[in-house]
């Protein structure tokens, strides 16, 4: 080379290192056209490509110096770098192992190599690459922390700790280090120091968003929303196309229940990443927040198109057709999460939900333990698994598996939902705490939608009914005539549908006799809420509870400035945003109240009744109803879950004391009907002296009572419509009562119907008197004539008198109400109401 183009040369290296690139390319390639074979000006004006994002033309020239001079390491080391920048990593190794076997003492060499490593997932080798670049430069900063990268992909977290600090010791301004430090921290859930890490980050760097948007996943994770909100803000301030930022902060907006703005965000995330595949997922589980079933499917589908072993988007899928009643789909969905999770307790316990809806009792149980034997404390799932035994009245090992269940609640575990609860204990502690236990975890005041601005005192009082159940069922049933005898002059009653159109003729009916009717099946909490508030509901009566498909969000949420639990569910929600309880004096005595939350509303009966309801003329034989042609006929048409072994046992004793008695009960699944004639055969006695009665239309199934002589009651959840069935067609009902709402229930209908000498208060006593009054046919027929005479003249059937009493009710609370006054008990004795 002549001195010339030597001092052409060296002036473009200068220029190089100031910085000044292009002028420094320009030289370098006009000595190219002259010596178009110069190594060394191939090889900068490749690193000049590189500095430039022009990474092809990089490689290219540095690869033209290598093939002249291949003895220079780096010439390999700056063609690995190009290389991995466009993405060619094995090459890029192998320029970077060309590097080191010419020069086994570059550390850089091994930096980079450590890098392509990582970026193909070669995790191992990736750290022996970064100990060696560490061995020969000891005070290698970045080495230790891209060393803790790798280190936490391999999910050695404490090691990744050790690399970061170590990192930080070496240069204390290393904001990747403190950033990276704070994930890895995350990991071992020490989050507050993940905080304080990324806080380290962004006062080295504060423009950051990569410390912001980690320190907003710290405080997510502390359940710090509202601050992890603003952090995720000034992450996407800072990169505007941060997706991750924008994801993160839709589940904070989701916990904090605003789905339509985390809808907003996951669509943003979307926008910038088309296929985020946990985008498309949160959104769906977003979207079935919202009650946008449909949507959210699509949602999830679009999750599993752009990761098809996304086990949770199956989950999100089943849950959302489950919600559309679409259970064998739900059930195939979760089938298919299966198999990429097999060990996901939640998929189990979800396909075990969509197995109950289909009455495929066997198969939920398998799942359900499947689920706990996963994850023994799976929130809520152990009393669901005795409760689904109990329906199908498998009670093998019952007892010990209460006693474990009881000594959960008493210790304020999350075991059972609240139903079952009532359905297994006769205690009124258990089910306050269990109500408490449920209601702080799944449905907590929200007062998002702030307090109800108090509106004048009016004279008519708007009360919204509350149900998923205005249909052919019980609530329905009972409530119809209270609803059209409702004076419309004083009460303006709103119906909050939470199903589809049903459009059969009890729905017609309910609708008819209300003032208005909203179907809200697609709304979600909060927008019901909302409309109850706009409606001006004074006060709005929670007909479900804790019941199938009730929606205590809205209470949550404050739907009227007066709420009050009625009817579908009997016992004590354990929620200080339900003012008030329905019951009488039988249900909730005076020193039973301060195991509810509400105050009690003490009516002389709490059970309304339809008076309208007919009964059809036909009369069966009794061979049709699979019944002998003589012989004292025992009923029960409870559900079978109402049936323990106590109460079994005792039932069994009474037919082995009345010769050629039966016992007739409903049991919709066969599993009920095979456990109960087993265990009917394992205490000694014919299984065919149990009677199966099958579903049939309302009117016949009234009829049907007739064929029976005597009802019996069960212990700890009576009969509630069926013991008001049975008395409507005249047939006795004999109960033993309880200590509990759900454990009183009949003997508060015995009492409103003037028949106290049927209630009980031990098995011995409900036992010897069933036995007596099938061996004594006189006093029997007394009952009978007597529950004639009562059955039009005592309030449990006099729907007029009822819903007077219970309008009576509604002033009182609204009094108060309009008088600043909190809720308090109200006590109406006075059975004989003015009409």
């Amino acid at each position: 080379m002549s001195q010339k183009l030597q001092q052409q040369f060296m002036q473009a290296v200068a220029l190089h290192q100031q910085g000044k690139l292009q002028e420094a390319g320009a030289i370098y390639e006009a000595i190219l056209k002259v010596l178009p074979r110069h190594p060394d000006a191939l090889h900068l004006l490749g690193v000049v490509a590189l500095q430039t994002g022009q990474y092809q033309r990089a490689a290219d020239l540095i690869g033209k110096a290598i093939a002249i001079n291949p003895k220079e390491v780096g010439y390999y080391i700056n063609r690995g770098n190009a290389l991995h920048a466009l993405n060619q990593l094995e090459s890029a190794v192998a320029s970077f192992d060309r590097a080191v076997s010419l020069q086994p003492n570059i550390a850089e060499a091994y930096f980079n190599r450590g890098n392509v490593l990582h970026a193909l997932n070669k995790l191992e080798a990736a750290v022996s690459s970064f100990d060696r670049a560490i061995q020969l430069k000891p005070d290698y900063a970045d080495a230790y922390n891209n060393r803790g990268r790798v280190q936490q992909a391999l999910k050695q977290s404490e090691a990744a700790v050790a690399s970061y600090d170590r990192a930080i010791s070496i240069n204390h301004h290393h904001a990747e280090a403190w950033n990276n430090r704070a994930i890895a921290l995350q990991s071992l859930g020490q989050l507050e120091a993940a905080v304080a890490s990324c806080e380290q980050a962004l006062r080295i760097r504060p423009n950051y968003a990569e410390a912001f948007k980690n320190r907003g996943d710290a405080l997510l994770a502390l359940k710090q929303y509202e601050a992890a909100i603003a952090s995720y803000d000034q992450a996407i301030h800072l990169k505007m196309d941060y997706a991750e930022a924008f994801n993160n902060r839709g589940n904070a907006l989701l916990i904090l229940n605003k789905p339509e703005s985390a809808v907003t965000s996951f669509d943003q995330a979307i926008s910038i990443r088309p296929g985020y595949a946990e985008a498309f997922n949160n959104r769906g589980n977003a979207l079935q927040v919202l009650r946008q079933f449909e949507a959210a499917i699509a949602s999830y589908d679009q999750a599993i198109l752009s990761k098809p072993d996304y086990a949770e988007a199956y989950l999100g899928r089943g849950a959302a057709l489950e919600a559309l009643g679409h259970f064998d789909p739900a059930v195939i969905s979760y089938d298919q999460a299966i198999s990429y999770q097999p060990e996901n307790a939640a998929i189990y316990h979800n396909r075990g939900n969509a197995y109950l809806a289909l009455k495929k009792l066997e198969a939920a149980t398998v799942d359900y333990r499947k689920a706990l034997d996963i994850n023994p404390h799976y929130e809520f799932l152990h009393g669901l698994l005795l409760f689904i035994r109990m329906k199908m009245c498998d009670w093998t090992g019952m007892d010990d598996q209460l006693a474990k269940l009881s000594s959960e609640i008493e210790r304020h575990m999350k075991s059972s939902p609240v139903f079952p609860v009532l359905t297994l204990f006769d205690s009124l502690t258990i089910h306050r705490k269990a109500a408490e236990i449920w209601t702080g975890s799944r449905f907590p005041p929200d007062l998002s939608l702030g307090l109800i601005p108090r509106k004048e005192k009016t004279e008519q009082i708007v009360v919204g009914y509350y149900s998923a159940d205005f249909r052919q069922h019980p609530v329905a049933l009972l409530l119809a005539g209270v609803l059209e005898a409702h004076d419309k002059r004083q009460f303006k009653t709103i119906a909050f549908s939470y199903t589809a159109d049903a459009n059969d003729q009890m729905q017609q009916r309910i609708s008819e006799a209300c003032s208005e009717f909203y179907t809200v099946q697609d709304k979600s909490d909060r927008e019901v809420a909302i409309l109850s508030r706009q409606l001006g509901v004074d006060i709005a009566i929670d007909l479900g509870g804790y019941t199938k498909n009730s929606r205590t969000g809205i209470f949550a949420l404050r739907a009227a400035p007066i709420q009050v639990n009625f009817l579908g569910y009997l016992a004590t929600m354990g929620a200080a945003y339900m003012d008030y309880l329905i019951a009488d004096e039988t249900i909730v005595p005076v020193d039973s109240r301060q195991h509810y939350v509400e105050k009690i509303v003490s009516l002389p009966s709490f059970q309304p009744n339809d008076r309208k309801r007919s009964i059809s003329e036909r009369i069966f034989s009794r061979a049709e109803l699979g019944l002998p042609e003589h012989g004292f006929v025992y009923c029960c048409f409870n559900n079978s879950y109402k049936i323990t072994p106590e109460v079994f046992d005792g039932w069994i004793r009474i037919l082995n004391a009345v010769e050629h008695s039966v016992l007739w009960l409903f049991a919709d699944t066969a599993e009920a009907m095979d456990n109960l004639r087993k265990e009917a055969k394992q205490r000694g006695m014919d299984p065919q002296r149990l009677v199966f009665a099958g579903a049939i239309g309302f009117d016949d199934y009234l009829a049907r009572y007739r064929m029976a002589d005597l009802f019996l009651d069960t212990l700890p959840y009576n009969a509630g419509t069926t013991a008001s069935d049975a008395l409507w067609v005249g047939l006795p009902l004999l109960t033993r009562i309880g200590e509990s709402f759900a454990g009183r229930m009949a003997a508060s209908l015995l009492n409103a119907i003037g028949l106290p000498e049927l209630i009980t208060d031990t098995q011995v006593q409900y036992e010897s008197l069933a036995i007596e009054l099938a061996r004594n046919p006189v006093k029997l027929s007394g009952l009978k004539e007597k529950l004639q005479q009562n059955r039009l003249t005592t309030p449990l059937f006099d729907t007029e008198l009822y819903t007077r009493n219970l309008e009576t009710a509604y002033r009182a609370m609204y009094e108060r109400y309009q008088a600043d006054l909190p809720p308090e008990h109200i006590y109406l004795s006075d059975q004989k109401v003015q009409k």
